[in-house]
Order: structure tokens, then C-alpha cells, then sequence
């Protein structure tokens, strides 16, 4: 029983610590790696364009579907209309599965009839460390959020 205690008070100590943060949070310099797998359609940083996908520089903290010049998918732009804002926890459940996610955001919006077709986003991330790496390397691209 004590061991158990210690057990948890250890794990307690750990969870407050500023390492469980920075796991939690991801790793930018890792997540400059990942992003490699997403250059195939994406670009960020200064002078990025659009591609097969929206440019990426300051899209944490931006709405969904607003990047000018750029050819969403209904789904994608309807997820922006209905209140979308890509926030660091959104683009986590995001990459994960971007159709998945879409259609279950505008259903539990209240609007399963915009909840069809498919986004342009076939690429998904299922890793849940790679998602957090990114998402820091992303926030290095975007402006703080007051």
C-alpha cells in the first residue's frame, strides 16, 4: 500500500513538473521533422504559397478555411463558417483524421447536412507525439494568442 502511495505522489510531482508540460506541449525542433511529411502539400514560414494545401504560417489561432486565394473544400470552408478556429487542441484531434473530424464538428454544431463530402486533407497523423511536435513547430509560425 505505501508503495502505491509513493507510486502516486511521484506520478503527481511529475504531472505539475515543467518536463510533463513540455511533453504534453511537443517539441518544435522534432516537429520541424514531421512537418517534412506534410511538405508534400503545405508550406510556412515567410514567402510560403499555397500548394496542394493552405499555407501554414499563422494557422494556429486562425479561423478554418480563410486563407486567401485558397480553394477549400465545402467541408473544410464549412467548418470555418460555423465557427471553426484552429486552437492547438482542435489541430491535435485534427490530424489525426481530417475527415472524422470535420463532420463530427459540424454535426455536433448542429449541422449534419454540411457534415458531407470530404476535405482535400487525405493525409492523416495518427501519432500522438508527432501531432504535438508539429503543432509547437507550427505555434513558431504563429502569433501568440492573448
Amino acid at each position: 500500500m505505501k508503495a502505491v502511495a509513493l507510486l502516486a505522489l511521484a506520478v503527481g510531482a511529475f504531472i505539475g513538473s515543467a518536463d510533463f508540460a513540455q511533453a504534453q506541449q511537443g517539441d518544435a525542433e522534432k516537429g520541424a521533422k514531421v512537418f517534412g511529411k506534410c511538405m508534400t502539400c503545405h508550406r510556412v514560414g515567410e514567402g510560403a504559397r499555397n500548394l496542394v494545401g493552405p499555407v501554414l504560417t499563422g494557422v494556429v489561432g486562425r479561423p478554418a478555411g480563410t486563407i486567401e486565394g485558397f480553394a477549400y473544400s465545402p467541408l473544410n470552408k464549412a467548418a470555418g463558417e460555423n465557427g471553426l478556429v484552429w486552437t492547438e487542441d482542435q489541430l491535435f484531434s485534427y490530424l489525426a483524421n481530417p475527415n472524422a473530424f470535420l463532420k463530427k464538428f459540424l454535426t455536433d454544431k448542429g449541422k449534419p447536412q454540411l457534415a458531407t463530402g470530404s476535405t482535400k486533407m487525405v493525409f492523416n497523423l495518427p501519432n500522438e507525439t508527432e501531432r504535438r511536435d508539429v503543432i509547437a513547430f507550427l505555434k513558431t509560425f504563429s502569433k501568440p494568442t492573448q
